[in-house]
């Protein structure tokens, strides 16, 4: 055995040496990891996994010759779409650096995805920068997805979640609108070509059946359980399709490639169902507002109306047959008013009738009535109001006329008195008026006297 020999030096000392504590060499190594290792992607195998009660999680990531330790903290998390456990090949994304406390070389997880997620993951960059060089995610080529349709085909899972969350929104907002349900597999093997032949056969009946749109859906899961909606088949699919295609697959976070070839994306299903339904609350509001502009029209006939009986009141002259010609002009102008509101109420009522048959599809039947059954009703008490209105001014037409015929000189001759008249049939007033041997006439209640004036007197004779 050879004899080693101990090296008896001791270090070589430095004038003006700078002593670091540990804390600051624990601190300058962190820096200096940090700002050339500010982001690395490691691949390894859980180990040593710890989940205390502050939610951040602790694990060890190795392979076969080396192992690194790891942190991930709660707000990053809580992120990952899958449970970590012990054995389990992971991809981390992160960067390196120290923990000070105890010198320990560490890497901090910004994300962690299960491996084979990592090499679909792949693929589907891959797949996503080839379509979108040949031009499948253009914007040019998308057409234009309405948010009012009769009639939309649903390519989903008959069971899952998604078509009954579609249908929940479409009863909500629309009822009226059709849903035709093209049942596929959304994972698995065959699920790739069911959805396209739905597309195609969706496309080829789109004029037997009236179908105007498309959504493709399903709930959320794994890149593994989205698989189907990352095939180039269906991306082809949807970028030939006729039909405009919505896709909502997964929730908000998720995205594949059929988001980016279809002409809209919604985040979840429902989001989809709601972009392509109209609220009947809306044509609720319409019909609301058409009631208002009815009424405000026939107030302002009212009101046109009132200006036009004070203008006749203010124009009626004496004697009464001036005010008998009044009285006809005022019953053909009510006359002329009711027919008109009557035309007016007629022509109303008809457009009512025509809204309702346009909306009968779209708005719930009993809602319709209740809104004519008010109309209706309003219409009476107009009507009763008008009537009511016009036996009123009748009442003051009437009592105007009698207080004409209390102070018409005819009612004057009744008692007596007589109206005396030149021979041009100038009333006299005066006996200067006169000469003797003028002929006048007196006008008595019955008949008239013709008289000679033989003689005339003064006040003040």
């Amino acid at each position: 055995m050879p004899h080693i020999q101990e090296d008896s030096r001791e270090p070589p000392q430095f004038e003006g040496e700078k002593v670091l504590s540990v804390t600051n060499l624990n601190r300058m190594a962190k820096l200096l990891l940090e700002d050339n290792f500010p982001a690395v992607v490691v691949e390894g195998e859980i180990s040593n996994l710890a989940t205390p009660a502050s939610g951040h999680w602790y694990l060890t990531l190795k392979d076969k010759t080396s192992q690194i330790r790891c942190a991930m903290f709660v707000n990053r998390n809580r992120l990952v779409r899958f449970k970590p456990q012990n054995g389990k090949q992971i991809i981390v994304r992160g960067r390196l650096s120290i923990y000070e406390g105890r010198g320990d070389y560490q890497l901090i997880a910004d994300s962690m995805e299960d491996s084979g997620d990592g090499a679909l993951r792949r693929a589907f960059e891959e797949l996503k920068s080839k379509l979108q060089t040949i031009g499948l995610f253009d914007e040019d080529a998308k057409q234009e997805v309405h948010s009012s349709y009769d009639h939309i085909g649903v390519v989903t899972s008959p069971t899952g979640a998604a078509i009954r969350d579609i249908l929940s929104v479409f009863e909500r907002r629309f009822p009226a609108t059709l849903v035709t349900l093209f049942p596929v597999s959304v994972q698995g093997a065959e699920a790739k070509q069911e959805i396209v032949n739905a597309i195609e056969t969706a496309n080829r009946l789109r004029g037997k059946l009236g179908v105007q749109a498309l959504i493709i859906s399903r709930g959320g899961g794994s890149l593994e359980d989205l698989q189907a909606f990352n095939e180039e088949d269906v991306a082809q699919a949807i970028f030939a399709s006729d039909l405009p295609i919505t896709s909502a697959v997964g929730h908000e976070i998720d995205f594949t490639i059929a988001d980016f070839v279809a002409d809209l994306r919604a985040p979840t299903p429902s989001a989809a169902a709601e972009q392509l339904s109209p609220s009947q609350f809306e044509y609720l509001e319409i019909l609301q507002s058409y009631l208002q502009q009815f009424t405000r029209a026939i107030g302002k006939r009212l009101q046109s109306t009132d200006r036009t009986l004070a203008l006749m009141y203010r124009q009626l002259k004496r004697p009464d047959r001036r005010l008998q010609e009044h009285a006809q002009k005022l019953d053909r102008f009510e006359g002329q008013l009711q027919l008109a509101i009557r035309n007016r109420i007629a022509l109303q009522h008809s457009e009512l009738l025509q809204r309702k048959r346009g909306l009968q599809f779209s708005t719930p039947l009993s809602r319709i009535r209740q809104l004519l059954d008010q109309v209706g009703a309003k219409l009476k008490t107009m009507e009763r109001s008008m009537q009511a209105d016009v036996q009123i001014r009748q009442a003051k037409l009437s009592e105007l006329s009698r207080g004409l015929e209390a102070v018409s000189p005819l009612n004057t001759l009744s008692r007596g008195y007589s109206i005396t008249y030149n021979a041009d049939m100038k009333v006299i007033c005066q006996s200067d008026d006169v000469k003797i041997g003028n002929e006048i006439t007196s006008r008595l209640k019955k008949g008239s006297i013709v008289s000679t004036v033989k003689a005339t007197l003064n006040e003040d004779s």
